[in-house]
């Protein structure tokens, strides 16, 4: 294993890349646009990617990201061949530059949106690019934690800001406690801060009547008032929804409300503008009506864990030339986890650690680098009482596959400590089977 000082960022088309690309292009407008040239937004649409990215792309004068390349292909059945692409001359100034950018970024919450160590997992985000500019749309992105929900999130809000959307992002962490014990405040919450976030005033008292009930009063604040204001679309990203599974009711109330308007876009103009993004952990584990759930609607998008091809790529982002037993052994200590590589490979690029040495040392250890994450996931199982931890027990000392509650099943899964296999479930990974079977092994 080898380490690069530098990663070399940014490509170009070449100009037997470019001719290709073009070919194909009029190609496209012949059969599947009646000889019209693709607009600008037409472009945006098939390729998933933003119009400044593509205007840069044909210009040929800016570098973008070689993935950007490979989605521009892709939507007219190429393939990106060397031949197609260069890497620009780097100057002194500009190699200083992209060496402090490409300094190892430490692994924690959301990828920033201009950070070079998020790795896509094509097409999942040219998927949901598409889809988030379609009239009525409703995608529904589940992944346990860790697993990049929110950065993708994040990318798909900004995606839409830069194609005439105006967007919004909230995370229902943020909600007090006590909002989710009364529908009535909840929903004005919910308005007010969709409002302050569209820098519209706050008109819920003038919208809010007791005789029609907090829910048709909530329709009629967004359709007369939210997107009736807007001269665009609007996009909706709902995070840490599963914090609402511990209040039935209001669940099952607001869930059913955006089902209702999901629905209503599908037939009037005025709610085609909305369109929603759902992010979640866990399955659903509380009872819903089917028909008035938006977990049966909508384009599902399942986030999974990095296979050894995408981890060699990531260990590149960070300097780091992994073979391919390498990464398959990684893989195995911590099941593909996007948080937990990355982790572990900030730390092999700050040569704290050898790779070597991570993968034989003691996950109790006061020296572990996932000792924090192990003792913040115990932690978290105390505090549920729920029967997690006996739960999790009989996991990670089965020699195969075992089928527990279904609750108990879904919340371990959201938390990344196990995997399904049908109805059964297994540990996800050595770490955690090792971590864990030790711990119970000591209060015995």
């Amino acid at each position: 294993m080898s380490k690069k000082q530098r990663r070399r960022r940014g490509v170009i088309l070449t100009d037997k890349g470019l001719e290709k690309l073009q070919s194909a292009k009029v190609e496209a407008e012949y059969t599947e646009n009646k000889g019209n040239r693709y607009t600008l937004e037409a472009l945006s649409e098939k390729t998933g990617l933003a119009m400044d990215t593509l205007m840069k792309v044909f210009a040929c004068e800016s570098k973008v990201d070689k993935q950007t390349l490979k989605y521009c292909f892709k939507a007219f059945q190429l393939n990106l061949c060397e031949e197609d692409f260069y890497y620009p001359q780097i100057d002194q100034d500009s190699q200083e530059e992209d060496q402090e950018i490409c300094e190892p970024e430490l692994p924690e919450g959301q990828v920033p949106l201009d950070s070079v160590f998020y790795l896509e997992r094509s097409p999942m985000e040219s998927d949901c690019y598409k889809a988030i500019l379609q009239p009525g749309a409703l995608i529904r992105l589940k992944a346990s934690r860790r697993m990049g929900k929110s950065s993708l999130l994040a990318r798909i809000i900004n995606h839409s800001n830069k194609n005439n959307c105006a967007a919004v992002s909230l995370s229902f962490q943020l909600a007090d406690t006590g909002l989710f014990q009364d529908l009535d405040r909840f929903l004005q919450w919910f308005c007010a801060y969709i409002s302050l976030n569209l820098k519209l005033e706050n008109k819920v008292t003038d919208y809010w009547d007791d005789l029609f009930g907090s829910k048709i009063s909530c329709k009629i604040y967004f359709e007369e008032y939210i997107l009736s204001s807007l001269k665009k679309p609007l996009v909706l990203g709902l995070d840490d929804v599963d914090r609402l599974f511990q209040y039935p009711d209001l669940a099952d109330n607001f869930f059913g409300l955006l089902r209702a308007w999901h629905e209503e876009g599908k037939n009037r103009d005025i709610w085609k503008k909305l369109r929603l993004i759902v992010v979640h952990s866990s399955e659903v584990y509380i009872p819903l009506n089917v028909n008035q759930s938006p977990f049966n609607v909508g384009i599902p998008i399942e986030l999974s864990m990095f296979t050894v091809q995408q981890v060699q790529e990531l260990g590149k982002m960070y300097g780091v030339d992994l073979s391919l037993e390498q990464g398959e052994t990684f893989i195995k200590l911590v099941g593909g986890n996007p948080y937990l590589l990355k982790l572990g490979l900030y730390h092999i690029c700050r040569q704290t650690i050898t790779l070597e040495e991570l993968l034989t040392a003691s996950p109790h250890a006061s020296s572990n680098i996932y000792r924090d994450h192990l003792q913040r996931q115990l932690w978290g199982l105390k505090q549920q009482n729920s029967g997690l931890l006996e739960a999790l027990e009989k996991v990670v000392f089965a020699t195969k596959p075992i089928e527990i509650g279904v609750v108990q099943a879904i919340k371990l899964q959201s938390l990344g400590l196990v995997n399904f296999q049908g109805q059964k479930v297994a540990i996800s990974c050595d770490l955690y089977q090792e971590y864990f079977q030790q711990h119970f092994q000591e209060l015995k």
